[in-house]
């Protein structure tokens, strides 16, 4: 791929980004994905700070789209490449890849973002930004985003979890990858170990703040094996949801 919008850098895994599997884990996946949107963006002078300093406006991930087909090994040498496969208007869509030495794809990704204005938190056009409007390369992953279910009961509640410091971001509000983490804790350590996450969807519904009270809910799917609901709510309010199918 030869394009000025492709962004592709070297990845080393470190020990910060596996988990007890001694693989990158699922959430750093995702964190590694966000990583390098971030640095594409800020080479294509589009970036969060950018938009903050100069529009007074900010990035919003609302939906992460993840398949995996292999999670590399602690140490291991990837390559990750990032670009934008779209401009809607008030949302645009960027195809992650990471690629082995050899040149085969571990994971693909497709994220889903909007830009809010700080003023007000409504919508800002995109098209009215600093952010390409044509030449996209070619999309690579382009499975539509799930409809998820929302008629989570009690039955189906885990565990809760209060907001904590260590959790928020430079928002002020819960990290994105905190809400993978505290997701992936519906399964314990050893069947974690002994399965394979294939596929991850999230989609970040609200915003939750430090001292707030999440309870997380679970539905194994009763038509496709090995797939997993996960609800998170604040209130009455829904703030995560996302899926995965583990085999």
């Amino acid at each position: 791929m030869t394009n000025n919008l492709i962004f592709e850098a070297p990845r080393e895994i470190s020990s910060a980004f596996i988990d007890s599997s001694v693989r990158m884990g699922v959430a750093q996946s995702v964190l590694l994905v966000q990583d390098n949107l971030t640095e594409c963006f800020a080479a294509m002078e589009c970036d969060g700070v950018i938009y903050r300093e100069k529009f007074n406006a900010f990035w919003v991930f609302t939906k992460t789209k993840v398949h995996f087909e292999r999670r590399p090994d602690w140490r291991e040498i990837v390559t990750a490449r990032t670009f934008p496969i779209d401009n809607m208007g008030m949302r645009t869509h960027v195809n992650t890849q990471i690629l082995d030495k050899e040149g085969k794809t571990l994971l693909l990704a497709n994220q889903e973002a909007c830009v809010l204005s700080l003023e007000n938190h409504r919508p800002v056009k995109i098209t009215s930004l600093p952010y390409p409007k044509e030449g996209f390369p070619q999309p690579l992953y382009t499975e539509p985003f799930e409809r998820f279910p929302n008629d989570f009961t009690e039955e189906e509640f885990v565990f809760e979890q209060e907001i904590r410091s260590c959790h928020i971001d430079m928002s002020h509000h819960m990290n994105n990858i905190e809400y993978i983490k505290l997701a992936m804790c519906v399964f314990s350590d050893d069947f974690l170990l002994s399965h394979q996450v294939t596929d991850l969807e999230v989609h970040y519904t609200g915003e939750s703040k430090e001292g707030q009270l999440l309870r997380v809910y679970r539905r194994d799917s009763k038509e496709i094996p090995g797939k997993t609901y996960i609800h998170i709510k604040e209130g009455q309010r829904c703030v995560f949801e996302c899926c995965l199918i583990l085999k």
